[in-house]
Formats: C-alpha cells, structure tokens, sequence
C-alpha cells in the first residue's frame, strides 16, 4: 500500500472520525460478517453526506490518481460504495465511468459490469474501505477478464492488515490510500476519541483481528 502523503493521511483520518463514518468501540466492539470482533467500524459512504468532506475525499483521490497512474483512461467503481466517488473523480477529470458489480444482473443483458467496455482500455478502480482486499481484488479481476488493463486501485481507507498487503502482492495490483490505521490511531487520541490506555489494545487487535480480545 502507497500513500500520496502523511498530512494527506491525518487530515482524512480527522475528517473521518469528525463525522463518525469511522467509530471507535474497543469496550463495545462490533460484529464483522466474517465474525471477528472489532473495535473499529468504517462506512466512508456517510462522507457523500457532508459536502466538504465528500469534495476533500474527491480532490485528494484525484491528486492520487494523477501522481500514481498518469496513464489512466478510464474509472471504474466498485459496487456499491465506489460507485459516487467514482462517479464524482471520473467528471472531474473528465474521463469515461464505469463499475463492476458483486455478481451478474439478474435480468436483461446481465451485466457483470456496467458502462461501455473497451478492451485494452487502462483504467483505475475505485473502492471505499479495503479490509483483507478480496471483494476489491475480485473487481479488478473481472474487469481484465472483461480485457481492461488494470492499472491499480486507490481507496479512501484501509486497515493496513498483512493479509490484504499480501493478497493485491499476489495479484500485482497497486493499491493506494488516502489514509490508513496507523494514521487513525495517533489522530483519534489526539481529538480524544480514545484515551492512551485503549491504545494497545486497538494496535493488537490489528495486528491480529480473528485472535482479538477486548
């Protein structure tokens, strides 16, 4: 994972936090899908809520693309939570929009993804929150086996987890975000979201989520 800058980082950790679209529990956690308990839970989708923060997510994901992948020609989203990020960066730099879906519509032409394919075309996905990486990397795959080449993936946030740095190893895709945990974590005691005594235990539970404890 690549970042475009460590101010950059702080400054959508701050925003995140501000807004509650990223909330810390460790005495409450929550109930992931995968059934790990987490003190953490992120659903960046509350930043469309808030103007400044939506367009500051946007200008800076923009900045992201143009540093990282200046050969881009295309932007895909990531159903459902990249779709509006995608959407808002690809009118701003005036390039075509597409998304890729979880799974075929279930009617009509039963698209996997929607938008004018053009085979060869470079494109750059889109995602909201990376975790292990999977749903995310699933995309980018369906869009080469659409012919597109993937150029890479930014996202708005990711956990830093070991396993998702392996997987988009693995699959040779570049991945960069506008912040990550161990930006949060320094922000979030400093605006006092957390006390310095819950600090460990946030720093174990990433740095072994199924195993974690609170």
């Amino acid at each position: 994972m690549e970042i475009l800058d460590q101010s950059i980082a702080a400054e959508v950790a701050d925003k995140l936090l501000e807004i509650q679209a990223i909330r810390l529990q460790p005495e409450k956690p929550f109930t992931w899908a995968s059934g790990w308990k987490s003190p953490i839970y992120c659903d960046n989708r509350l930043s469309l809520s808030f103007p400044e923060v939506r367009n500051l997510i946007r200008d800076h994901l923009v900045k992201s693309i143009s540093h990282f992948f200046q050969e881009v020609e295309a932007i895909a989203g990531v159903a459902t939570a990249g779709i509006p990020q995608g959407a808002l960066i690809a009118n701003e730099l005036g390039l075509p929009f597409i998304y890729v879906r979880s799974k075929p519509k279930g009617h009509g032409m039963e698209n996997m993804i929607e938008g004018k394919v053009t085979p060869g075309q470079k494109v750059v996905v889109v995602e909201d929150l990376v975790s292990t990486g999977g749903s995310s990397l699933k995309a980018a795959e369906d869009l080469k086996n659409a012919g597109f080449e993937v150029l890479g993936m930014v996202a708005i946030f990711s956990y830093g987890f070991d396993v998702a740095a392996k997987n988009f190893a693995d699959a040779g895709i570049k991945l960069v975000c506008l912040s990550h945990y161990d930006a949060l974590l320094p922000m979030a005691v400093k605006k006092k979201y957390i006390t310095p005594e819950t600090l460990q235990s946030l720093e174990e539970w990433r740095k072994d989520p199924g195993g974690w404890k609170q």
